[in-house]
Formats: structure tokens, sequence, C-alpha cells
């Protein structure tokens, strides 16, 4: 009778033993490293509905090769030591496949290299400074240099001969994005385009008073001002270029294309132009993605509830693994897991077109994606799309 009972009970262990290896052998996992508090706040908190939604979208129609995706989460605040801390869960922890983030600049920099050792990819839905995946294997952007996208403003304005001629350029000194766009991407773009920077002005993201540095700039009196900065640093720059005065005409990238500007900026922030890899009116995917977004992030209770390029871009992240998957196999087995993650990253680092909801969706040798850049102006609080730049 004891022997009976020690039977059982060695039989039960070892099933209890076995149960997690299965379970984690029928989901394929994808980490997902979030910027949903923090600095970023205003234009991540949604990238998680968006993500969300495409694994619902995949699992509904019966997962990737009979097995279904599963997301595990790691809010980083925007902080790249926790954006370090995330990969390396989601790598050695949780098993996961591929991860979608982190989001900043500055998340990626620290990011991609602690990712490189167990080969395992990260592609970021935001980080836009130039040159973040160089010499990186595993590290891919969905995103689209600042300077490519500044410049498919500059080249949008030429065409439509509205003045170009000079400018000047403001910058927030305490974000990498931001600095790197008014020190380095704004003053190459413009000499480009042969507009002469009359004016150079930095500030602090969190500073409270423009005006001396906004005095400098209207005094110059540019046709453009080039703006570096988040979103809520950028509205309190149009208001004081409103309140003093000008009449040129702001230009920006993708760091403040939340979807809400124009409004909260209003009047001050009229005519201010912006590229965006993202135009939810642009066809019936997007206005259709677009509603479904608005329902879920007002039933989260969300201060948001306009989806932005960077929702976008995470759902086409998703789409991505998906295929990527898809097409080599994946089974997320533990004794094929660094043999799958490799597959995954060279099937992306070949990707042509893949119909995403940004467009056509392509990587460069640098695993940066060609996709559609679309600029945009503000008008009466609301963004409309002005023209639509194609990758060369």
């Amino acid at each position: 009778m004891k022997y009976t009972n020690r039977l059982f009970a060695a039989t039960i262990l070892a099933t209890l033993m076995l149960q997690p290896s299965a379970q984690a052998q029928s989901q394929l996992v994808i980490g997902y490293s979030m910027a949903k508090t923090g600095p970023f706040v205003s234009l991540a908190n949604g990238n998680e509905i968006a993500a969300d939604m495409a694994v619902d979208e995949i699992n509904a129609k019966g997962g990737i090769n009979g097995k279904k995706l599963k997301l595990v989460k790691f809010d980083t605040g925007g902080n790249p030591k926790d954006a370090v801390i995330a990969i390396r869960r989601f790598a050695q922890d949780d098993k996961a496949l591929a991860v979608i983030g982190p989001f900043s600049s500055s998340e990626c920099k620290v990011a991609f290299p602690a990712g490189e050792p167990d080969g395992i990819v990260q592609m970021s839905m935001a980080s836009s400074a130039p040159g973040l995946t160089a010499g990186f294997s595993y590290a891919f952007r969905n995103t689209v240099d600042e300077g490519k996208v500044i410049e498919d403003v500059m080249e949008t304005l030429a065409a439509k001969k509205f003045p170009t001629q000079t400018a000047s350029i403001a910058y927030a000194t305490d974000d990498a994005v931001s600095k790197s766009v008014g020190t380095a991407v704004l003053p190459a773009v413009f000499k480009k385009f042969n507009a002469t920077v009359k004016q150079t002005v930095d500030f602090q993201f969190k500073a409270f008073d423009l005006s001396p540095q906004v005095s400098q700039l209207v005094q110059a009196k540019p046709d453009l001002i080039g703006v570096g900065a988040p979103p809520e640093s950028a509205i309190k720059l149009a208001t004081e270029l409103h309140r003093q005065g000008y009449k040129g005409r702001m230009i920006a990238g993708t760091t403040i294309a939340d979807p809400d500007l124009p409004k909260r900026m209003a009047p001050a922030g009229e005519n201010m132009t912006i590229g965006t890899t993202y135009f939810k009116n642009l066809n019936p995917r997007t206005k259709a993605f677009a509603a479904e977004f608005e329902k879920r992030a007002k039933a989260a209770g969300l201060s948001r509830s306009e989806s932005n390029q960077f929702d976008a871009a995470t759902y086409d992240i998703v789409l991505m693994y998906a295929e990527a998957m898809t097409k080599t196999r994946t089974t997320g087995d533990a004794a094929s897991l660094a043999k799958e993650r490799t597959a995954i990253r060279d099937y992306l680092a070949s990707l042509k077109n893949l119909k995403g909801l940004e467009g056509d969706i392509s990587f460069d040798k640098d695993r940066e994606s060609l996709k559609p850049v679309y600029v945009i102006e503000a008008k009466s609080g609301a963004w409309t799309l002005l023209d639509t730049r194609n990758p060369k």
C-alpha cells in the first residue's frame, strides 16, 4: 500500500513538473518592452492596445503553425536601465522568440547590445536617432530615421513652393533623440536644402518658461523653425512662439507625431508640418484600425483614444513576427530556441513589401524599415495630409 502511494505521488509530481514545459511549447512567446509610464507616456501609452489587437486577430484565425501567440510584458518607464532588465528577462527567463521594443532611442542604445549575446531580435517601434542598429545582428527598427523623415518634409515644402530659405533650430537637451535632431539632423537637412540657419536655441524639456529662447527665435525671423522635442515641450514652444507673434512655420519629424497635438496647440500650432509613418484616414484598413483602437482605448480609460504612428508600428511589428514565424515554421520548443530566434532574424532581414497597416514595409541592409512617410500639416486643430513620400 505504501509503495502504491509513493508511486502515485511520484506520478503526480512528474506530471506537475512536465506541465510548464508543455504549456510553454503550446504557445509562441513574444516579449514586449513597453513605455507605459515615464517621459514618453503620451506617445507610448496606447502601444499595448495595438499589440494586443494584432495578437487577438492572429489567434482568432488559429494562431501560427497551430499555436497561439502570447505576449509577456515589462514596463520600462522609458528608463534605459530597465530596458536592459527587460531584454534579459525576456531572453533568459521567458524564453521569448523575439521582442517588441524598446520604445526610445536612449533605451535602444543599451538594450540592443544587451540582447546580442542571447541572439534574440528586438524591434523598436519609435526610436529614430540615426544609426542605432549599426554593428548589431539582431537589432531592427520599424521606424524611419529622423533625417529621412525631415528630408521628406523639406522636399514637400519645396515642391509646394512654401518659403524655406531661412531656418532656426530649437531642441530639448535632455532627451537623446531630441538632442540628436537638434544638433545633427536638422543642421544637416537644412544645409542639404540650402536653408540658412540663423539661430539655434536649446532648453530642457521640463522647462516651464521658454520666453528667452523664443525671443531669440522671433528676432531672427526665420521662414522655418526646426523642432527636436517631445510633444509636451513642442506645445510649450508653439504657445510661446504664438504669444510673441512668430509668423513662420514649425517643422519636425516623428518625435511629436501625436494625433492630439494640433488640438492641444491650437491656435499656436497652425501650419506646423511633420513627417509620420501612419495616417489614420488613409484608407479603409487604417480607418477600421483607428475605430477599434479608439473603442479599446476608451474602455481602458486611457487619456488618449486616437491611434498614432507608434501604435501602428507596434501592430505591424506583431504582423512581421507572425509572418516570420509562419514562414520559418517556428515551434517554440526549448531545444530549438536559439535556432528559431536566428531564423526569425534572417527572414526579417530579407523581408520585402509586407502589407502592413502603415504601408508596404521592407528592411534595408542595416535592418531599418523602408516604408512611406506621410507629410502632415496642422490645420484648424487637426492633422491634414499634405503629401505621401515613398521610400527611395
